[in-house]
């Protein structure tokens, strides 16, 4: 079916419009009515206690009251999954009916309860036992048995959640209740323990206790992914679980001595597994950065964003697609997942979109492009430059500079992308009349302080938690200007909504250290590197494609944060050990884990929108893939051209990023198909080459990108004339 182009009665345009400001009013009621919510009865006053407490621990350890490392990411983890178990029910991801609760249920539940029970009331007395009575040895009663009831317990009440859990979540189910005590008791347990746990982890003197509480909370964690975030991640991190018992009896590359349980599971919940660097950076700056978005959020400062772009770009062709470009690129590259993003700003941009004419998948496809790139664009990068920054030991802020041309790259062709689209389509903007005034919005420019202020802070050369914090007081002090003012009861809801928001980022980020521990006790990585190596047989390029192909299927169903951590222990050694300079092989690594949420068949960011613009997941996923095509040629670029990381003279670095931009126009004329009209395959095939040769950087292949270029402008006008 072709594309529709925008309406031309302009009495049934103003007509759309105003039905769907309508619609977002009503939207911003029943957002305030959930909201409100938090107030309403005893559940969510417990829930939203516990959640605005969990985000002020935080808040407070890292700018007032700094706590030790170790104590500090397992309460992170342990409030976490606590937290999550209660407001995520084991049913919320099921389809299928759950059986009735029979004898054989509540029997189950009974041993989950008694066993659960039992280790609280154990590891109670054990710091009862140390902290206030002074004794020098805990309990022997509580240390040698409370291991066994709790695993035994936390299983049971997993396996009562998935065929007996109740579906209505007004109320806290018991299985679900139970498991949030087995997080905190296990946490407890570790945290307690926290310095002799350290030097006993994964050596034979490491006590049952330390097994048992480090494999209920593996267990817990994904469990917990699987409620959050489904089955892919939980099935990556079981095979590596797996893989480190089955060692002995897996052939040639895939063999290792194994380890026995007690070994394996002391060792994973330290900071060579769990508590590694993506936790350390989900306890740290994706908590601080998720909370900075939900202050936008909940005083309203980040729907100016979005009424400045629409202002701004509404009136030009395609202009809604426009507007995603910038609203979802600024919010995306705070919140640090592309999906969630696709969720946040494509509920208004994707009906608008479709308003003017764009095709539902069209829509969806314009919205995961630019909702990903978010996770590319410095200075935040979703996280990403902070945790590269962890892995690497390369500075945060020589990370931040060396990803600002690609990232502008990347949006530059997004935008070609939408503007030919338009072109194509014949395509009108809204008017003006219909649009929110620049005049009057350019007046309240203060509102984009927050950014400056975060942007400004981290130039100058702050820490990043005192930049966040700082942005997180200025949205709030900025709001006292507009009639969202932040007082008491919004500052509880921003609060509130931090915590729920960061749950699943938790989640994941713990699984992934699981993933990051095997690969560092089986050495694994070391080993995939040698074999990438020899297949590489020393060309820097091949062994750069093999990234390319193993970062992009780590990604598929993976959140960019997993992907990217896992990717970079499992294959970076061996491209840097080529050669590559570390920046460049983890920018390129890091670019293509974001770009799995858009690449088919399992494409995150692409299935968000397409839920939201209720079009065909698969063909969403393949058009956001030709949108985003310039992501899948700028690390490429980087790696043939240094100067696109600002490595280099200002004229390199100049001829570079312009020769880049012409390449990315050529290559998107080429994808839509429209070169001053409508281009045949022969144009289209010339427009590929000449794209690619201009993105090479050197003026030999710019010269032969120019001649190509100007060979098919002749053919095209040539073609096009004979036409009219």
């Amino acid at each position: 079916m072709p594309l529709q182009p925008q309406a031309q009665n302009a009495d049934a345009l103003k007509a759309s419009v105003i039905e769907q400001e309508t619609a977002n009013a009503n939207v911003d009621e029943e957002r305030a009515a959930s909201n409100q919510r938090v107030f309403e009865g005893n559940r969510h006053w417990i829930i939203a206690i516990l959640c605005v407490s969990y985000t002020v621990f935080h808040l407070m350890v890292m700018n007032v009251y700094p706590l030790e490392t170790w104590a500090y990411r397992l309460t992170h983890i342990g409030g976490g999954l606590m937290l999550g178990y209660l407001l995520f029910g084991a049913s919320d991801l099921r389809s299928q009916p759950q059986l009735h609760d029979t004898g054989f249920g509540s029997a189950v539940l009974a041993v989950a309860g008694v066993g659960i029970l039992y280790a609280a009331i154990a590891v109670a007395a054990i710091w009862i036992n140390g902290r206030v009575l002074g004794a020098t040895l805990p309990p022997a009663w509580a240390m040698g048995s409370f291991g066994i009831p709790l695993a035994i317990g936390t299983v049971f009440a997993i396996l009562h959640g998935w065929y007996f859990a109740q579906t209505d979540r007004t109320r806290f189910a018991w299985a679900d209740i139970l498991l949030a005590i087995a997080a905190v008791t296990c946490t407890a347990y570790l945290i307690f323990f926290a310095r002799q746990l350290q030097l006993r982890a994964g050596m034979p003197m490491a006590l049952p206790g330390d097994m048992w509480s480090a494999v209920v909370i593996v267990v817990l964690i994904l469990e917990l992914t699987r409620r959050v975030a489904g089955m892919a991640l939980v099935m990556i991190a079981s095979v590596f679980v797996a893989y480190a018992f089955l060692g002995p009896w897996l052939p040639g590359l895939f063999e290792h001595r194994g380890y026995d349980a007690k070994r394996f599971f002391s060792y994973i919940v330290t900071d060579n597994g769990i508590l590694s660097a993506p936790i350390a950076i989900s306890s740290t700056y994706i908590i601080l950065f998720v909370v900075f978005a939900a202050f936008l959020q909940t005083t309203r400062v980040g729907e100016y964003f979005v009424n400045l772009a629409f202002a701004a770009a509404g009136h030009k062709r395609g202009g809604p697609a426009k507007v995603a470009i910038f609203a979802s690129g600024l919010m995306g590259m705070i919140n640090g997942t592309s999906a969630g993003n696709v969720v946040a700003t494509g509920s208004l941009t994707i009906p608008m979109m479709k308003k003017v004419g764009y095709k539902p998948q069209t829509a969806a496809s314009v919205e995961a492009a630019a909702s990903t790139g978010g996770q590319i664009m410095p200075p935040i990068m979703g996280a990403g430059a902070f945790i590269m920054a962890e892995i690497t030991g390369i500075s945060y802020m020589e990370i931040v500079w060396a990803a600002l041309i690609p990232a502008a790259l990347y949006f530059i062709s997004v935008y070609f992308m939408v503007d030919l689209a338009a072109k194509k389509l014949n395509m009108k903007g809204l008017p003006r009349y219909l649009l929110p005034k620049f005049g009057q919005l350019i007046r309240q420019f203060y509102l984009f302080t927050p950014i400056v202020v975060l942007i400004g802070a981290l130039f100058a050369g702050y820490s990043v938690i005192r930049c966040g914090t700082l942005a997180m007081v200025t949205a709030a002090v900025v709001s006292w200007l507009t009639p969202h003012k932040m007082g008491p009861k919004q500052l509880f809801q921003a609060l509130d909504n931090g915590a729920r928001m960061v749950l699943q980022l938790v989640a994941v980020c713990a699984t992934a250290g699981i993933i990051v521990g095997v690969i560092a006790l089986t050495g694994i990585g070391s080993r995939f590197s040698t074999v990438l190596l020899t297949l590489a047989d020393q060309s820097q390029l091949l062994a750069l494609f093999f990234a390319m192909v193993v970062s992009i299927i780590l990604g598929m169903g993976m959140p960019t944060t997993a992907a990217y951590a896992v990717a970079a222990s499992v294959i970076a050694p061996g491209v840097v050990a080529l050669g590559v300079q570390p920046l460049v092989a983890h920018l390129f690594i890091f670019y293509f884990a974001v770009m799995s949420a858009i690449t088919p068949p399992v494409a995150l960011a692409s299935y968000a929108g397409s839920a939201l613009a209720g079009s065909d997941p698969v063909q969403t996923s393949v058009e956001s893939f030709k949108i985003g095509l310039a992501a899948f040629v700028v690390p490429y670029m980087f790696f043939f051209s240094p100067a696109m990381l600002l490595q280099g003279s200002p004229f390199e670095i100049l001829h570079v990023a312009v020769t880049a931009v012409a390449g990315v126009y050529f290559l998107s004329c080429a994808v839509q198909g429209w070169f001053f009209g409508h281009a045949g395959t022969a144009v289209r095939v010339a427009l590929v080459a000449a794209g690619l040769a201009m993105i090479a950087g050197g003026w030999l292949t710019d010269g032969i990108g120019i001649f190509i270029f100007a060979l098919a402008l002749a053919i095209q006008k040539r073609l096009l004339k004979s036409n009219t």
